[in-house]
């Protein structure tokens, strides 16, 4: 069966981005031909579940193929309806039927892009089955929370942890 995966770096303490979403701290561990398997972990999915606010500013920043590459499924969740651009569809529906929609087809895996709104609706719903989150070696002290508060409490089994030599580390789990 089809999982859904949350690959996504945070501060230490817990931030994916700065006020006013900004992602600079990032650039901290940008090391030349280190991705952190994010192409590895992008050859197992052939579905993206993103924000409209994530969808906007990658599309600004990096580009609309950066998701929508031919290859993939793009859902974008937005409370305003929009019509199908390629394979990018604009989501207004419930999260828990699309997802049972989505894990009933054959494919491959799915990614659960962010942003930290869309992440936390499916945490409340018991929707991700997979975390790999990277830790980059930085305290922000402000922005946006990767967890939010009034989630169920849901236990996670430790699958493995890496370091790498810019201070990174990521840990993966899944859900019991």
């Amino acid at each position: 069966m089809r999982k859904i995966s949350l690959f996504i770096a945070m501060s230490l303490d817990g931030y994916i981005a700065k006020p006013n979403d900004d992602l600079s701290f990032l650039k901290l561990v940008e090391k030349e031909g280190e991705d952190y398997g994010y192409t590895e972990f992008m050859c197992q999915i052939d579905t993206i579940i993103v924000g409209r606010k994530t969808y906007d500013y990658v599309v600004r920043e990096i580009g609309a193929t950066h998701y929508d590459n031919g290859q993939r499924d793009v859902y974008v969740i937005t409370r305003t309806e929009k019509p199908k651009v390629g394979r990018t569809i604009f989501y207004t529906g419930d999260l828990i039927e699309l997802v049972a929609q989505l894990k009933s087809l054959a494919g491959k895996n799915i990614y659960c892009d962010g942003g930290a709104e869309v992440i936390n609706a499916f945490l409340k719903c018991g929707l991700i089955d997979d975390f790999v989150i990277s830790v980059i070696p930085i305290l922000l002290g402000n922005g946006t929370k990767l967890f939010k508060d009034g989630r169920p409490e849901q236990a996670l089994q430790f699958m493995t942890s890496k370091v790498f030599d810019t201070g990174l580390i990521q840990l993966h789990y899944k859900c019991t």
